[in-house]
């Protein structure tokens, strides 16, 4: 693992970048401008940059959002969700019952799919898309689990993090009630990161822009999650360029500089690893 002061010094190495979101270009509410300007160097230097984002919704409104919080267009080619991938699961399970969980704003992610939406006692499946409240924790739905799990449902989860940085504070996510359904006893099926259906529409995003596949050590995964991002980009023979701030806050910060020892033994200690750290993507 070598630490990195910019992107520049790797770009020479890959094809493709898949980059993380929330985190790496902005905190859901400021953009983080050094990281747009690393990207918009990568793509001037002819490298394809998709953002790979657990958001539990279609990639439609995704360009809306980004334009709104100021990232420039310049920055990326490309937008894959969770929710892109995840859709795919729902309508594999058309026509069925759906009782769902997740605030308003994710309506886009459940409509057109041919599902019924039911009571949780009469649903034939259940989904996440995120808590329905800033301020609700995992533990405000652990009885809605617990019923679920005596009916046995299984749980499509829309967004696998657990947690995420919004401006200053750590929110929780559907992964918390995921990995709190998981143990349970509960069947939970997830296709964002880091799983490999989140990759495979990646890939074929890639394919399409280039004209060709492109082979797994041409790719470099940026990101600051390390049971996302760090044992996706593992998962699929990625090289990974770790963020160590991001949703880590300056828990991995030493004297201005990534604390390489700490984010070893962190990483070690989650059975993934990172080819290069960077403080913050630059």
């Amino acid at each position: 693992m070598r630490a990195i002061d910019r992107l520049d010094e790797l770009t020479d190495r890959y094809d493709a970048i898949l980059c993380d979101v929330w985190g790496v270009i902005h905190n859901g509410r400021r953009v983080f401008a050094d990281a747009a300007a690393a990207l918009q160097r990568a793509r001037r230097r002819g490298l394809l940059v998709v953002l790979l984002t657990n958001a539990p919704k279609p990639r439609d409104p995704l360009p809306g959002q980004l334009d709104r919080l100021g990232f420039p267009r310049d920055a990326w080619d490309e937008v894959v969700t969770s929710g892109d991938a995840i859709r795919d699961e729902l309508r594999r399970r058309a026509p069925g019952k759906l009782f769902k969980i997740g605030p308003a704003s994710d309506a886009v992610l459940w409509d057109g799919l041919g599902l019924e939406r039911a009571p949780l006692d009469d649903a034939d499946f259940f989904g996440v898309s995120g808590l329905e409240a800033l301020e609700h924790t995992p533990a405000t739905y652990a009885e809605v689990l617990q019923r679920a799990r005596a009916r046995d449902l299984e749980l499509l989860c829309a967004n696998p993090d657990v947690q995420v940085r919004y401006g200053e504070q750590l929110i929780w996510c559907a992964g918390a009630l995921a990995r709190d359904y998981q143990a349970l006893g509960g069947r939970v099926v997830m296709a964002g990161k880091p799983f490999a259906p989140i990759y495979a529409l990646a890939h074929r995003e890639i394919a399409a822009r280039l004209g060709r596949a492109v082979e797994p050590a041409r790719v470099l995964c940026i990101g600051d999650g390390i049971g996302t991002d760090v044992a996706g980009a593992n998962r699929q023979a990625h090289d990974c360029l770790f963020v160590a701030t991001g949703m880590h806050g300056e828990r991995f910060a030493a004297q201005g500089a990534p604390a390489m020892d700490a984010i070893a033994a962190e990483l070690a200690a989650n059975g993934v690893h990172a080819e290069f750290v960077i403080d913050a993507l630059r």
